[in-house]
C-alpha cells in the first residue's frame, strides 16, 4: 500500500472506533509554538501548574519521546451534550464534566486504534495521549489540520465547533500529512468579550484568571482571591462562557459516546445542596467523573461564591 492508501485506511479505522476527526502531521519540532509555550510559562500564566514547568524539550520535539518517530496521529473527539438548564439557582458545572471522565473513555480508544495501525503496518510502533504528556495539543491539532487555536485559545473544529477532546498516537511510520487549519476567527471577539474575568486576549489565556482554572486547579485550601469573587457566574466547576458564545458552535452535534451524557442529578446542583453533600454523596455522584479532581471541600469552596 502507498503512504497515503495507509493514511486513509487509518482514519477510517478512527472514524469506525469513534473519533470524530483524524489528521496527520509530521514529526517536525513545533519551534513556534515551543517558545510562544515557554514565554507564556516565564510569565507565570500557568499559575500553580507547575507539571507546565517540565520537559519543555518533549513538548519542541516528539522525537524526545519517541525517537524514531515520523509522524503524529491526531484526533479529536466530539463530547457535546445539549442542555436545557435554566433555573437561575442551579450552580454550573462545564459541559466537558456532565458525564464520565474523558480520561475513563478515550485511552481505551487509543489502545485500540494503535493495535488496528499495528494491523496494517506490522513495523508500527506509538505512543498515545490524551492530555496526559508533554505534548503541544493544540499546535499539534491545528498542524495537522484538526481546527484552529481560537482567540479563546480552544480548537476550533468547522465541523463541530470547539467541544471536542483531543488525542495523539505519536508514530514511527510516515504518513500523509494533512495541511494545516485556516485561522477562520477573523475580526470576531465575543469570546474575550465575554469572559468576566478578563482571562482572554486574542489568542492568549492568563490562566490564573480563568475561572476554570480558579475553581479546578486552586486547591481546596487555596482562596479564590477576592477581585474575581463576585465575578463566578455560578460556575461551580469549570466554565464554558467563551465556548457558548462562539459562533462556530452553532454547528454543535450531540456526541455518539453515550458515556458524555449528562447526569441529571448533577445539572440541578444548589448551593443549598453542595453545603449539606458529605464524602459518600459526593463520590457517589461523581464517581468516574471530572468534577472528583476538586474534592468536596474544593467544591464547597466554590459553591459559597455564588449568589
Amino acid at each position: 500500500m502507498t503512504r497515503k492508501e495507509v493514511t486513509d485506511l487509518i482514519k477510517q479505522k478512527a472514524a469506525v472506533i469513534g473519533f470524530t476527526k483524524a489528521g496527520v502531521t509530521s514529526s517536525e519540532p513545533f519551534d513556534s509554538a515551543a517558545d510562544q509555550f515557554e514565554a507564556w510559562v516565564t510569565s507565570g500564566a500557568h499559575g500553580v501548574m507547575k507539571w507546565m514547568e517540565r520537559d519543555h524539550n518533549k513538548r519542541r520535539d516528539v522525537r524526545n519521546i519517541l525517537p524514531e518517530a515520523k509522524s503524529i496521529l491526531s484526533l479529536a473527539l466530539n463530547y457535546y451534550s445539549a442542555s436545557d438548564v435554566k433555573d437561575g439557582r442551579d450552580l454550573k458545572i462545564s459541559r466537558y464534566a456532565w458525564g464520565t471522565d474523558y480520561h475513563e473513555i478515550i485511552p481505551p480508544m487509543l489502545r485500540k486504534l494503535l493495535a488496528e495501525i499495528k494491523l496494517l503496518a506490522p513495523e508500527s510502533e506509538g505512543r498515545y495521549y490524551t492530555d496526559t504528556g508533554p505534548l503541544l495539543e493544540k499546535p499539534i491539532a491545528a498542524r495537522a489540520g484538526i481546527g484552529w487555536q481560537g482567540k479563546h485559545t480552544n480548537i476550533i473544529t468547522r465541523e463541530v465547533g470547539s467541544w471536542v477532546f483531543l488525542a495523539e498516537i505519536i508514530l514511527n511510520i510516515e504518513l500523509e500529512p494533512d495541511p494545516p487549519a485556516e485561522d477562520m476567527c477573523g475580526t470576531c471577539t465575543r469570546c474575550l468579550d465575554a469572559c468576566p474575568t478578563d482571562a482572554l486576549k486574542p489568542y492568549e489565556i492568563d490562566a490564573t484568571r480563568c475561572i476554570s482554572y480558579l475553581t479546578i486547579e486552586l486547591k481546596p485550601e487555596h482562596k479564590i482571591p477576592d477581585e474575581f469573587a463576585s465575578k463566578m457566574e455560578n460556575w461551580l466547576y469549570g466554565c464554558d462562557i467563551c465556548q457558548d458564545v462562539c459562533p462556530w458552535n452553532r454547528f454543535a452535534e450531540p456526541t455518539i459516546i453515550a458515556e458524555f451524557a449528562p447526569r441529571e442529578e448533577n445539572l440541578h446542583l444548589t448551593k443549598d445542596a453542595i453545603a449539606q453533600m458529605d464524602q459518600g454523596e459526593f463520590s457517589r455522584r461523581f464517581q468516574k467523573a471530572p468534577v472528583k479532581r476538586t474534592k468536596l471541600a474544593g467544591l464547597k469552596r466554590n459553591a459559597k461564591l455564588s449568589s
